[in-house]
């Protein structure tokens, strides 16, 4: 088994972000907090807690748990870990398929994030994170990942390596209200590239999503049909800004 390091992407800098420090001071949850629009429900620390252990409810606790990453934890994972491996899973496929109106987005700019969503396959990165800090790194991604309950936690079966491993990952729940459902490729490439936010841009993200998967030599069909709609957006919108600047002229 070979050992991975995530790809170093550097930040825009007027943009900032999720850290293990923010995450473990807390500053992170208590600006979500204090921020959260109307009508967005923040969970509770002990609810938090509470989900946590709920998952766990079947975890051996002298065993390390692995974590199936395919979106900003590829990247920026902000956990310990002890060993970082490519995996693929089977059945879930990575879907911008989660509205966002905090974070990366507002009522006003929602923008849509990343999850896994039913049917095909994916790529990504497996995480192993040692039995002793399971329950603690797991309650810093929990103050990431879980917040608003757009996600569920889920135990699937992961190749890592080319050998079948238990992992835990984030994949969306379609009962929530902010699971979008089906939008065409110009639709969601509209929202990446409008959607922002107290801790930056869509773009940004999905452009480092795109970097994160050319350093890890990923290909994924559905995220390369999106980055061509995201390219014909774009050149779509400066031929427009040159006609108006022409007909200013």
């Amino acid at each position: 088994m070979l050992p991975l390091q995530p790809p170093l992407l550097a930040r825009p800098a007027n943009e900032t972000g999720f850290t293990r420090d923010t995450l473990a001071d807390g500053s992170m949850l208590a600006a979500i907090r204090a921020h959260a629009p109307a009508g967005i429900r923040i969970r509770s620390d002990a609810e938090l807690e509470a989900s946590v252990e709920a998952t766990l409810a079947t975890w051996n606790d002298g065993d390390d748990v692995w974590v199936f990453g395919y979106g900003s934890l590829m990247w920026n994972p902000a956990f310990h870990y002890v060993e970082s491996v490519r995996a693929r899973v089977h059945g879930w496929s990575r879907k911008f398929c989660l509205w966002l109106h905090m974070a990366r987005g507002t009522p006003d700019h929602p923008g849509l994030m990343l999850a896994l969503d039913r049917g095909g396959a994916c790529n990504g990165i497996a995480f192993r994170i040692e039995a002793a800090a399971v329950r603690h790194e797991l309650g810093l991604l929990w103050q990431r990942e879980m917040l608003t309950g757009a996600y569920d936690a889920r135990w699937i079966d992961a190749r890592i390596d080319g050998r079948p491993q238990r992992a835990l990952t984030f994949v969306a729940n379609r009962r929530h209200s902010r699971y979008v459902g089906s939008l065409s490729g110009a639709e969601t490439a509209s929202f990446i590239a409008t959607g922002k936010g107290r801790l930056g841009t869509c773009s940004a993200y999905f452009e480092a999503t795109l970097a994160a998967l050319e350093g890890l030599q990923i290909r994924d069909a559905g995220i390369e049909r999106l980055r061509r709609a995201f390219v014909a957006l774009r050149s779509s919108s400066a031929e427009a800004a040159s006609a108006v600047a022409i007909e200013q002229a």
